[in-house]
């Protein structure tokens, strides 16, 4: 797929930064969602030192805040350089996010209180899950646009 070509999720706009250096949107987008991943386990390894491994589902809230947000500046304008729809955009984004978040927030406390994993573990093992939720979310809902906007203010 080169950068001309629409995207998975019927993007419309120039392609980002990292789309035209890589030229493929497949590698872009897994490239970004692999840098998110990072991002996001960072994230709940800082908040689990600063919080404590007993608070790791506030730990597990509050990375997801920071790794969305993140992940959805890296998304708009690395790869997708959608315009226009901020907040709906947002909100799509973060659908697809509350529903591996509502994985998570389900399978970490069995994993930890019931399998009695660590905490760390158990995040390493549901984050293979949700990657996998987010790739087909975001490919087919996130961004996507009912038909290409011709208007410059989006």
């Amino acid at each position: 797929m080169t950068p001309e070509e629409p995207s998975p999720a019927g993007l419309s706009g120039p392609p980002g930064w990292l789309l035209r250096a890589i030229g493929d949107r497949r590698v872009a987008f897994l490239t970004v969602g692999a840098i998110n991943t990072v991002v996001g386990y960072l994230c709940f390894v800082g908040f689990l030192l600063l919080l404590g491994h007993q608070r790791y589902l506030v730990v597990l809230l509050c990375a997801h805040v920071v790794s969305v947000l993140v992940a959805f500046v890296l998304y708009r304008f690395l790869v997708f350089r959608v315009r226009g729809h901020v907040l709906s955009d947002l909100w799509r984004f973060e659908t697809i996010y509350l529903s591996a978040l509502a994985v998570n927030l389900v399978l970490l406390p069995v994993l930890v209180e019931v399998a009695g994993l660590p905490v760390l573990l158990a995040q390493t093992l549901i984050v293979l899950v949700t990657s996998v939720m987010s790739w087909v979310g975001h490919t087919r809902f996130s961004f996507r646009r009912s038909a290409p906007c011709d208007d410059p203010r989006r």
